[in-house]
Formats: structure tokens, sequence, C-alpha cells
């Protein structure tokens, strides 16, 4: 049987929400193997001048050791 896990995380970016969510997931590919999926929780807009765009994601990946044979 396969485990996965489960972790958030908030990527920012001053282009776009989605390139907030692709700035997470590029920093979670640095580190995590068998991302398996992610899912956006939310967006919005931040910092003084409403000029930060981002995105909080959820990352699944796949415990090693409990893939399906």
């Amino acid at each position: 049987m396969a485990v996965v896990k489960i972790i958030e995380l908030v990527g920012s970016s001053k282009t776009s929400t989605d390139d907030a969510a692709k700035q997470a997931l590029a920093q979670a590919q640095g580190s995590l193997r068998n991302i398996r999926a992610v899912d956006i929780v939310s967006t919005g807009i931040r910092g003084e001048n409403l000029d930060e765009f981002r995105a909080h994601v959820r990352v699944a990946f796949l415990i090693e050791g409990s893939e399906v044979s």
C-alpha cells in the first residue's frame, strides 16, 4: 500500500498567483522526491502596496518504501 505525506507551503511572486504557486512547487522539487500532486488551497495579494501575490498550496509526495507493487 502507498503512503502519501502532505505538506503546506506558501509561494510568493511579484508577477501573479500562478507564478507564486510555481515558485512554491519549484522550491519543493528541490528537496522532495516522488511528488504526486499539488493542490492550490487559496491565493491572495499582500504587501503594503498590494503588490505581492501569494499562493497557499498542498504538496503530496509518496513516502519512500511505500510504493505499490
